[in-house]
């Protein structure tokens, strides 16, 4: 009689392909199967997604933003009107015809006349450019100029923190309308260009420290002590590892600040030491308009309107922007 057969004996039937133990190995092979499945393929997801940046964090949370996004879209038409303002006025903003004087709105002239006989509406869309143009190069100048300033004084610290801390105390206790009104008052030019250099010249103190608190902070990451580690020069670890995350709240600041700088603009120019005739300016007509504001209202409410419209829509972005960079609001 054959001997009965051991089905131990045959490597094929010590596991069974269906329930007890063998059951368990063929389902423990084909977990191990689906773990080696290429990420995208199938049914596994994708395990090499690189994780995002604060930046494409914001930039998305930008986008779903309704007020990022209505802000951005008045920037961009003031913009667009500073650039080629002839696309929609066809007129010149300095012709008089002051038999037209303080007339109000009619055909061909929404606005009305001011009290020269210029159409309003022509002057308050070349207006846009001298207040658009004081207030991004204003910003400008006073990000790099803080930037640089207060991101050496936080990573070097010693002496140059010690002086530059006392410089700007100094700018701090400056009075900016009185400012203005000393430093312009002795300049005859009436470009845009003298008021800038103002503005940056009391404007970088504020960016300076903040740039400086950014970098301090920064500076004791451990990334940045592992670069050091690993023998990387002061250039690298504040262009490459510093900078990229201290900029976020000089960033914030400085695009709130722009609204601030336009307003200022205005300002200046209604006291007469900001920009001067023939430069078109909202502040300029504003000047113009408040004596006559029981006459011809609207002679100052559109120029005013104007400027209120702009400053609102850049304070409404530097809000859309914090809320963005800031992760405590996530």
């Amino acid at each position: 009689m054959p001997e009965p057969q051991n089905p131990f004996d045959d490597g094929r039937q010590a596991v069974a392909p269906g329930g007890g133990a063998g059951g368990g190995f063929d389902l423990a092979a084909e977990e191990a199967g689906t773990l080696d499945k290429v990420p995208g393929q199938g049914g596994g997801g994708d395990l090499t997604e690189k994780p995002r940046s604060l930046w494409s964090d914001a930039w998305r949370d930008l986008r779903r933003n309704p007020i990022f996004i209505i802000s951005a879209l008045i920037i961009l038409f003031l913009i667009f009107i500073s650039l080629w303002p002839g696309v929609l006025a066809s007129q010149d903003p300095l012709q008089a015809d002051l038999s037209k004087a303080q007339q109000g709105s009619g055909p061909g002239h929404p606005f009305g006349y001011d009290q020269q006989g210029r159409d309003v509406y022509t002057r308050v869309i070349y207006g846009a450019r001298a207040s658009v143009t004081v207030g991004v190069c204003a910003t400008l100048g006073v990000v790099i100029l803080g930037s640089v300033l207060g991101g050496l004084a936080g990573y070097f610290g010693g002496w140059w923190d010690a002086i530059l801390s006392r410089i700007s105390d100094v700018f701090f206790g400056i009075p900016v309308i009185l400012g203005g009104l000393v430093f312009l008052s002795v300049i005859t030019n009436s470009t845009v260009w003298p008021v800038v250099g103002f503005m940056i010249l009391l404007g970088w103190p504020q960016i300076a420290r903040i740039a400086r608190g950014s970098v301090i902070t920064a500076k004791q990451n451990d990334y940045v002590q592992a670069a050091r580690a690993l023998g990387a020069g002061n250039k690298r670890i504040l262009l490459r590892h510093i900078a990229p995350n201290a900029l976020a709240p000089v960033i914030v600041v400085g695009t709130i600040a722009l609204g601030t700088y336009i307003s200022l603009e205005a300002t200046l120019s209604y006291l007469g030491v900001g920009l001067r005739p023939p430069t078109v300016s909202w502040g300029i007509d504003i000047s113009d308009a408040s004596s006559q504001i029981r006459n011809a209202p609207h002679m100052l409410l559109w120029p005013a309107g104007a400027l209120s419209l702009t400053v609102l829509a850049f304070i409404m972005l530097g809000d859309a922007v914090r809320d963005a960079l800031d992760p405590k609001l996530r």
